[in-house]
């Protein structure tokens, strides 16, 4: 992958990895926070920064 490429995927990545951060916060803002919605949440805020940091 050209460095450009790969400077594009990893904003990417992390541009979802802040909208994820985005809805977490939302999600937790409730009344009634969904426990569910928040742990998968998580869980793919996770997968995004493990595959940024394998850059």
């Amino acid at each position: 992958m050209a460095s450009t490429a790969v400077s594009s995927h990893i904003h990417a990545l992390q541009a979802k990895h802040a909208e994820l951060d985005e809805r977490l916060h939302d999600e937790m803002a409730r009344p009634v926070p969904d426990t569910a919605t928040i742990q998968a949440l998580k869980k793919q805020k996770l997968r995004l920064k493990e595959e940024i940091a394998g850059f």
